[in-house]
């Protein structure tokens, strides 16, 4: 029997229904024993001409038969239903896991892995939690009780037969182990191959324009057939685990019986109940080794859900205050960050306050820091030294929740979800109604396309929202915001997409919050109140942009090269 260390203490989020499986399988295999016990006493009763009692234990074995299908059909159910309940409850354990890690995590791992981790690991954890597990008790008892109880019957016997339940559930298992440690390694290479699946789809359009669809697939299909090669080798070792398993638990029968015969002067009831009591022993074993197989998958896969599970979020929430200040002023004094595995730094002693209700830009060429800052004032990674502060509070004071809740991002990269497009606005408010729907969406001149697209604000997007263009999707994600009502505003390269409806709605958004715009295009920024230019994650100017114009720095120089260029 193998119990997986890390599963068992998953196992604390589903032992409710694996306690009830565990239950109703003690339930069945004890009417497997009455019915045993009933037909031995009925044969020893034929065979000494007794057939009025005969018939009675055969009529007791066909009620207990019933009964037996009974239970059966409800432990099918709850097995069923467990299974759902420990798939629900895992999957939703690994996404609060994965909204705890954050984007910081999620920029180091291959999202084709992390998926098959929480869908295909999951999928098979089901089978090693709701069937494998329990089934474990229900071999530790019955075996036990009943080699125990059989000594009372023929010593000789159950001793043989408490050898040959040893054997069966110890040898097998050196194949067992065999098995897990190469299907580690094949979960492995399942999950960086669905991983390249999942990209050669996304990049399909990438890939045709560049011709190297047939390339790529012949390289996937390559290794698609290593991994069925490694596959079929895996399921000759386990089928020959299953040959060992079987030959045992029949020599261990044959054993036991014969022992039992050759004893001085047998009777009839020692010799059939050794022989009933002998297949009842090794039922649960046989059918501990079929759920074994039915729960390999999630075994295999307890390294990625490990590698989840273990990993430690880039920040941890330990802030105690929920509420977000209006209009608040926003503080950098002299942050320096240098992401984990990088030598060198990301930002180096950036000093910059934005007051209450003003726009500051923030500019420079790419590498320059500017995402870096973004992500530090979202609290995805914390300074490695220096502060950020709100209104005088550090960020680490407050919750993540109720500071990511005052801080609206428009980003480059808009993300939609396939789903409606109301369903995509009301995603930060979910009790926001038609009317407020309407009404941000009006502000930010996303009414007018939206109406007349074929239902309205319940039409079905597609993934990503790439059934609409660049400037529709940048002005869902502005209503979005404007529903937020959020007192900063986080503009990352959010003016990248902008038509001239666009900037109309940026221009709304921003009225009356406090801002901070990144952005590489200095057409967009003219109008900020200030603006800050980075270079090598260091702040070489400040000012206006008439200011900065004249001044003939570095702002001055990305003007020149971007109109050069132009």
């Amino acid at each position: 029997m193998i119990v997986h260390r890390r599963l068992l203490q998953l196992s604390g989020a589903v032992r409710a229904p694996m306690a009830a499986c565990a239950g109703l399988g003690l339930a069945v295999s004890a009417a497997h024993v009455g019915q045993a016990l009933l037909l031995a006493g009925a044969l020893a009763a034929l065979a000494r001409g007794d057939h009025d009692t005969t018939v009675t234990l055969l009529a007791w074995a066909f009620a207990v038969i019933a009964g037996r299908a009974a239970l059966l059909w409800v432990r099918e159910t709850a097995t069923v239903r467990a299974g759902a309940l420990i798939r629900a409850r895992l999957r939703d354990r690994l996404i609060e896991r994965l909204g705890l890690l954050g984007p910081a995590h999620l920029t180091e791992a291959r999202t084709g892995s992390v998926q098959t981790t929480v869908v295909d690991g999951v999928e098979g954890l089901d089978a090693y939690f709701s069937r494998y597990l329990p089934q474990v008790v229900v071999t530790f008892c019955v075996p036990v009780a009943l080699v125990g109880w059989l000594f009372t019957v023929n010593a000789a016997a159950a001793t043989v037969l408490a050898a040959a339940v040893i054997g069966v559930l110890v040898i097998p298992r050196l194949w067992d182990v065999t098995l897990l440690r190469r299907g580690r390694t094949r979960w492995t290479a399942f999950a960086d191959l669905a991983s390249d699946y999942l990209e050669a789809v996304q990049g399909v359009a990438t890939l045709r324009a560049f011709g190297a669809s047939g390339r790529l697939g012949a390289g996937l299909a390559a290794r698609a057939h290593d991994l069925y090669t490694t596959t079929m080798r895996q399921l000759r070792v386990s089928l020959i685990e299953t040959g060992v398993s079987a030959f045992l638990v029949q020599a261990g029968t044959v054993a036991a019986v014969l022992v039992a015969v050759s004893a001085t002067s047998p009777d009839a009831w020692s010799v059939f109940a050794v022989l009933m009591t002998t297949t009842e022993c090794f039922r649960p074993v046989r059918q501990l080794s079929e759920y074994w197989h039915a729960g390999y998958l999630g075994i295999t896969a307890v390294g990625g859900l490990e590698d989840l599970l273990s990993a430690e979020p880039a920040v941890t929430d330990t802030g105690t205050r929920t509420t977000f200040p209006d209009r608040p002023e926003i503080v950098f004094d002299r942050v320096t960050f240098t992401y984990p595995g990088a030598s060198a730094e990301a930002v180096h002693e950036v000093t910059l306050t934005i007051r209450a209700g003003e726009t500051v830009a923030l500019i420079g060429p790419s590498g320059a820091g500017k995402s870096t800052v973004a992500a530090l004032l979202q609290r995805h990674y914390d300074p490695g030294s220096g502060n950020i502060t709100i209104d005088g509070s550090l960020l680490a004071d407050f919750t993540l929740s109720g500071l990511r809740a005052g801080i609206a991002v428009v980003a480059q990269d808009t993300y939609l979800f396939h789903g409606t497009i109301a369903d995509n606005l009301r995603l930060a408010r979910p009790d926001a109604s038609d009317a407020d729907l309407e009404r941000a969406a009006r502000d930010a001149d996303a009414h007018g396309f939206i109406s007349g697209l074929p239902d309205g604000y319940a039409t079905v997007l597609g993934e990503r929202g790439t059934t609409l263009s660049g400037g529709q999707r940048q002005r869902v994600a502005i209503a979005r915001a404007l529903l937020v009502d959020a007192p900063v505003l986080l503009l990352d390269e959010a003016t990248s997409h902008v038509d001239v409806h666009g900037e109309r709605a940026l221009a709304r958004l921003k009225k009356g919050r406090t801002c901070l715009l990144i952005a590489h295009r200095l057409s967009t920024v003219r109008d900020a109140d200030r603006i800050v230019v980075l270079e090598q994650g260091r702040i070489t100017e400040t000012g206006d942009h008439d200011a900065l114009t004249t001044a003939g720095g570095s702002y001055h120089r990305l003007l020149a090269l971007q109109e050069t260029r132009a």
